[in-house]
């Protein structure tokens, strides 16, 4: 494991061990359903003990990321839950437009830097006309039609802290079809303390832009640290005849 610079030198040694596991998780490199190393070489990789080890794989169980049996630990398989049939509003944690879903053919998702509109560059700590990273995400129909779209500008702070936003390097590194479901989870492990604001409306009908038809439903989504600074502002827009939208909370 790398020498922590000094922002990351208060962030505890497990945290920072079940964050690379955890990354190697997201990016495949260790597949659904395959053994993990033994602590004994997790601890040498990683340069700490095996209670730091055993730290970081019992937070990983907890996020039900790995499973643990007499054999070893294991990458836990993702469970495929089925899709709802009806427009569901509860109260959960909402979860980031990211990646594709079970129907990937119909999901389309992309990188990019471009400025943001002129309102939102202070709220972004960024400079009028300054470029960031922008996330792109449409769920289309079985006609091609687009029954949600989703566009979201990184601030300055949220690529600065956040080790896997910042690897999108401006003019390389960005690529179709991303996969930023496990967004919320990289802010918590860098320490970050965020709230997330939704104001929910429904837009004048018609509208020749709606997606996916005139029936519309807008979701503006303002995710704040500690310090109050904006990390993430998401724009969700989606026909509310035949999209659903889901919140995911844990306290």
């Amino acid at each position: 494991m790398a020498q922590p610079d000094s922002e990351a030198a208060d962030v505890p040694l497990y945290l920072r061990v079940a964050a690379a596991l955890r990354e190697d998780l997201a990016q495949r490199r260790v597949p659904p359903g395959s053994r993990l190393p033994s602590e004994r070489s997790l601890s040498q990789r990683y340069h700490v003990n095996r209670q730091t080890v055993r730290s970081a794989l019992q937070l990983l169980r907890d996020e039900r990321l790995v499973v643990t049996d007499r054999r070893g630990t294991f990458a836990a398989v993702p469970e495929v839950e089925p899709e709802p049939t009806v427009p569901a509003l509860t109260a959960r944690r909402p979860t980031f437009p990211g990646g594709p879903r079970a129907a990937e053919a119909l999901v389309r998702a992309s990188l990019l830097w471009e400025a943001p509109p002129i309102p939102l560059a202070p709220r972004l700590l960024l400079t009028p006309g300054e470029p960031t990273l922008v996330h792109r995400h449409t769920v289309l129909g079985p006609q091609g039609a687009a029954l949600q779209r989703a566009v979201t500008w990184f601030s300055r702070p949220a690529l600065a802290e956040i080790p896997q936003l910042s690897r999108y390097r401006r003019g390389r590194d960005c690529r179709q079809q991303p996969d930023l479901r496990l967004l919320y989870h990289w802010m918590h492990q860098a320490g970050l303390r965020i709230t997330h604001r939704e104001s929910v409306r429904v837009p004048p009908a018609p509208v020749a832009t709606a997606a996916g038809g005139t029936a519309r439903l807008s979701v503006h989504r303002v995710v704040t640290d500690q310090h109050g600074h904006a990390l993430e502002i998401t724009d969700i827009d989606f026909s509310a005849q035949s999209a659903s939208w889901t919140y995911e909370f844990s306290a």
